[in-house]
């Protein structure tokens, strides 16, 4: 039975710690493709029937949280909003902290203190106390079990004064309340400042919502997106978003795709062009046949990537994981100890000893190392998809910044791709014949140079060749049979025959065996070639250049560029075992368009493609780029390392912070409302940090 993906809508997840638990429960039950995202609070996974969806809905609320799947997404209540739990926790917080600096007898009454504390300690209760169990009960114990004792002690100990008399030196009711309100506080902050990390995606899907016009029987009606189908017609006009993918069957205008490609200029379109739903039409009138709906639009398809690649987790953060793991039991020892050590052997007084060892609870911070990498993560994938750069997983973005040597391509990466045929060389047939035969064939090739031939040679085909059997033959070119049987072969030198020699001509046609014409065919640097090459060797990365072309073109070509290293007539084993020896020394980045590329970008540390690549060449791919701009090959590169530059920062943060804080507290230096205050925007600085890189000068 075919596996089917199962998306679910996990609410109550703030950090890395939940999607950890909700992570094992799922493994646990033995589904493949586990996919969990804390921010964009979704759960995915694949079963082979979506009769399991009511027991895993059951055992994920049973770690805490809230689930609906992705048509019946509930609203937060009023109650259930962090931002309302946090003022009704201050509403009563703010008399109960102020009977320390104001002498109205009444709020030093203990009942009085008992009655303002008791609701805020039920909320931090409900609140804090069912996350920390449900943590404990999934094997990953979170902070909130942190901040439940260490609230809960304070409250419990004040209580036994309030009952059995004890006086105000055992009433510590401010310092329950104030700890679960200062959190809360933390927590109104850190959800808003995690939604901005996410902006990126939440951009994309606004390009989502959108109506439609369709034409139906001669009428139009207004439908919303949700409600096209494949083969519906609908009418665009000037300003309309385009509600999903197609092709203009009527009309034309100009489309504005910068949220595709970054590229702000509008694209000129007419009948038969394909449209990319999401993008607008600036100018014009068109009506289009839908061909791609939902989730196999090409917007669709990013966001999931753009999701994916969030949630992938680079080696740098398991350094983060296995910390936070084992955070909360070591913090829970540490407390336990610092009160034995100060009552019973500095004979510190027990309210004292106890004030320290939930100083120590409350100003630990396992979501800080939690949250150090993937708010980075997703600030730096969604400023390379702002500048019209793909990057597939999370993990890529740390195998970016260590890139020291980039391998290019030559046809279609670092040339135009837009060759012409300069010379045609026939022997036994004509020129037009060749011609014809020519164009027939490459128009089975999505390669550059066939796209190219093709589009030069449509006006000046006579008579069109019927072609019954067409192949493909990777780093040799194309082979096809017309209708009397005979078999063409048109390709590389690599066809040619031991005794016949290329000249300069490149591109050679064979009919049944014999070779028949050869054809001289060249394209040019693309604009701004010279100055990536400039820009990389700047940067202290090495350009490589590994082509299938002719030693002397791609010599010329890096010469022209001040490419030393040259590698061609290279076949795509060649290629692969060429990436495998320049991985020995650096770690290598490729850059590709063809077919012939998909192997060298799938065995590089980094596989780069183009936007208009081949699509095993994008599938091989860990970077497409979707601008035209050579020069978005170096903003990739600092992307990746100004984002792991990020990520140590914040680990770095996390770690010293907690480093300092605990031995601080332990020694009773710091008051547990101080240190609740310190926790709480010690994620706060993290996340911060990560949004800087929003705008960050590279």
């Amino acid at each position: 039975m075919e596996e089917q993906l199962i998306e679910l809508n996990v609410t109550g997840m703030h950090c890395n710690n939940c999607a950890i638990s909700v992570h094992k429960l799922l493994e646990k039950k033995g589904f493949e493709g586990v996919f969990v995202d804390f921010a964009n609070e979704e759960v995915k996974f694949r079963s082979v029937t979506d009769a399991v969806i009511p027991s895993v809905i059951k055992d994920i609320e049973g770690l805490g949280f809230k689930v609906s799947t992705p048509e019946q997404v509930s609203k937060e209540h009023f109650y259930e909003k962090i931002e309302n739990k946090f003022l009704f926790c201050l509403l009563f917080t703010i008399p109960l902290f102020l009977h320390m600096l104001l002498p109205f007898p009444v709020l030093h009454d203990p009942l009085v203190q008992l009655g303002l504390c008791l609701p805020v300690f039920i909320l931090g209760c409900l609140h804090f106390g069912r996350s920390a169990y449900h943590s404990v009960k999934g094997g990953v114990p979170n902070m909130d079990v942190l901040i439940f004792i260490g609230s809960s002690a304070a409250f419990i100990y004040s209580f036994i004064g309030t009952v059995k008399e004890m006086g105000h030196d055992y009433l510590f009711y401010e310092t329950s309340a104030t700890i679960i309100t200062l959190v809360l506080l933390g927590n109104v902050f850190e959800k808003r400042s995690v939604v901005q990390t996410t902006s990126a995606v939440r951009e994309l899907l606004k390009f989502q919502q959108t109506t439609a016009k369709r034409l139906l029987n001669g009428e139009t009606e207004q439908i919303p997106s949700s409600q096209i189908r494949n083969g519906d017609i609908l009418i665009v006009g000037s300003g309309d978003k385009v509600p999903a993918d197609g092709e203009i069957i009527w009309g034309e205008g100009a489309v504005n795709e910068s949220m595709l490609t970054g590229e702000s200029m509008p694209v000129e379109k007419v009948k038969y062009d394909k449209i990319t739903g999401g993008t607008i039409l600036e100018k014009g009138s068109l009506r289009m046949l839908v061909t791609k709906t939902g989730k196999h639009t090409v917007l669709s398809q990013i966001i999931d990537l753009m999701k994916r690649a969030q949630a992938a987790k680079p080696p740098i953060q398991k350094l983060g994981d296995k910390v936070a793991a084992i955070f909360v039991p070591v913090v829970l020892s540490i407390s336990l100890f610092s009160f034995i050590l100060a009552y019973l052997v500095f004979d510190v007084s027990f309210q004292r000893a106890m004030m320290n060892a939930i100083a120590v609870l409350v100003i630990s911070c396992p979501c800080a190392m939690g949250l150090a990498t993937p708010t980075a993560v997703m600030v730096g994938l969604g400023r390379a998809a702002r500048n019209g750069l793909l990057i597939k997983g999370g993990d890529t973005i740390e195998k970016i910044a260590s890139v020291k040597q980039v391998v290019f391509d030559k046809t279609g990466t670092l040339t135009t791709g837009k060759f012409r045929l300069q010379q045609i060389q026939a022997d036994g047939i004509s020129e037009t014949d060749v011609i014809n035969l020519v164009a027939a064939i490459e128009s089975y090739s999505n390669h550059p140079i066939a796209v190219s031939l093709v589009n030069e040679l449509k006006d000046k085909v006579t008579a069109g060749v019927i072609l019954t059997k067409v192949e493909e033959e990777k780093g040799i070119g194309m082979k096809g049979t017309d209708t009397d049987g005979n078999i063409f072969l048109l390709g590389s030198k690599n066809i040619l025959d031991k005794n016949e020699t290329a000249g300069e001509f490149n591109l050679f046609l064979k009919k049944n065996g014999a070779s028949v014409a050869r054809l001289l065919v060249e394209d040019e640097l693309k604009p701004g070639a010279r100055a990536l090459i400039n820009s990389l060797k700047e940067m202290g990365i090495t350009p490589v250049l590994l082509s299938g072309d002719q030693l002397k073109k791609c010599q010329k070509i890096a010469d022209e560029l001040g490419i030393k290293q040259v590698y061609a007539e290279k076949l795509p084993h060649e290629k692969l075992e060429i990436i495998n020896e320049l991985k020995k020394k650096e770690k290598t980045a490729m850059i590709g368009d063809g077919i012939n590329d998909a192997p060298a970008l799938s065995c590089s540390d980094v596989g780069i493609s183009l936007s208009d690549a081949s699509h095993i060449a994008i599938q091989s791919a860990e970077v497409i780029l979707l601008k035209t701009d050579l020069q978005s090959v170096v903003t990739l590169l600092k992307t990746g390392k100004h984002t792991l530059l990020t990520i140590k920062q914040n680990l770095f943060w996390a770690f010293f912070y907690n480093i300092i804080a605990i031995p601080v507290a332990a020694l009773g230096l710091l008051n547990p409302m101080v240190g609740a205050l310190t926790m709480a925007f010690s994620d706060v600085i993290v996340i911060g940090n990560s949004i800087r890189l929003k705008s960050k000068k590279f």
